[in-house]
């Protein structure tokens, strides 16, 4: 698409937007607006509706901007979800250890800790402590180990559902490893909920080229060294980052 279309399209959906809301949109960046655009395949409309539905949600969800940690102590306890520095392509990589996570009693703190994640994982790819609007993530869904007791169809819809409706092109690369026997089938139910454009990012490491693409695209300074890397794994608690908010 040319640049002139595409700002034309821009233009079209700044004024949707304000004149829903009624009122500015300056503070939003023409890079953070087109990732909605992208996600509703450049129809301004759709996409206005959906940065809409966005900052609806953000203020009744996240009214503080974040979600601290003491909102998700029972989730940050099991220390399954690890954050590591930047991969090749300056991507932040999100490792999550299944075999460590269990289905959650308490969905609402769940879905809080979706949030959690995601934005402090994409703060941390901010530079100079401000965002830019296009930062995207790389996960690493390790399945290795896990047993039936692990298995939580539930949780990876809801982690999908909320990458899908609330942080459009964010994600740059999933990285499923381990795939167990027993777990396609439940992959297969899960997929159904995934967009295309979400599902063709999605690589299911199963064989030695694929492994070593996996290896390629996240650096050997930022992989684990239990995946072939040299660095060592980082809970994301112990990451300490200024500011975990995605909406400023």
């Amino acid at each position: 698409m040319e640049k002139t279309q595409e700002t034309l399209l821009l233009t079209e959906m700044r004024k949707l937007v304000e004149n829903q809301l009624g009122s500015s949109t300056d503070i939003y960046s023409d890079i953070m607006l087109r990732r909605f655009l992208i996600a509703r395949s450049m129809d301004p409309v759709k996409a206005a509706k959906m940065f809409i539905d966005w900052k609806k949600w953000r203020e009744e969800f996240v009214p503080l901007g974040y979600i601290p940690d003491s909102q998700v102590p029972d989730q940050l306890e099991s220390k399954k979800i690890f954050l590591q520095s930047l991969s090749t392509n300056g991507h932040p990589v999100m490792i999550i250890k299944t075999n460590r996570h269990f289905a959650p009693d308490d969905q609402l703190q769940f879905k809080k800790f979706v949030v959690h994640l995601l934005d402090k994982t994409i703060a941390s790819a901010f530079k100079d402590g401000r965002e830019i609007g296009n930062e995207k993530l790389v996960a690493v869904l390790d399945l290795g180990n896990i047993g039936y007791k692990n298995i939580d169809a539930r949780a990876l819809i809801t982690g999908f559902q909320f990458l899908q409706s609330y942080y459009p092109e964010r994600l740059a690369k999933l990285f499923i490893l381990s795939m167990p026997w027993f777990f396609v089938s439940v992959w297969k139910m899960v997929s159904h909920f995934l967009e295309k454009a979400t599902l063709d990012k999605v690589v299911i490491v199963s064989n030695e080229d694929e492994h070593n693409s996996f290896i390629k695209e996240i650096g050997m300074e930022t992989l684990p060294e239990e995946y072939g890397g040299r660095a060592k794994l980082v809970a994301v608690q112990d990451v300490k980052l200024d500011q975990c908010s995605v909406v400023d």
